[in-house]
């Protein structure tokens, strides 16, 4: 039963993390792309490139929570449920060729 659970919830966090996305991320990176720096856009080959500790949700959850260069931490401004929901939506577009 806490299995099917699990899977429902991890299968809406995705939708969620879009949701997330779409209103603190898109400005930036909509289309997984990078208006600031154009070479660290959210594309697997990026990701696997650019990303510390590589293309995995747990450093997509650091990054979105700490920041890094030009990108603020949303750490504090966004709750630990909404961070862990956007990076499976940015690791779904990115393994899936989505963006």
């Amino acid at each position: 039963m806490m299995f099917g659970a699990g899977s429902s919830a991890f299968a809406a966090s995705i939708g969620e993390g879009e949701n997330v996305f779409n209103a603190n991320c898109a400005a930036c990176h909509a289309g997984g792309q990078n208006v600031i720096q154009n070479e660290k856009t959210l594309q697997q080959d990026a990701l696997k490139q650019y990303l510390d500790g590589g293309m995995k949700e747990s450093s997509v959850v650091y990054q979105v929570t700490n920041g890094k260069n030009a990108m603020p931490a949303f750490g504090g401004r966004l709750s630990d449920d909404d961070i862990a929901n956007v990076a499976a939506y940015v690791i779904d577009q990115a393994t899936g060729d989505k963006w």
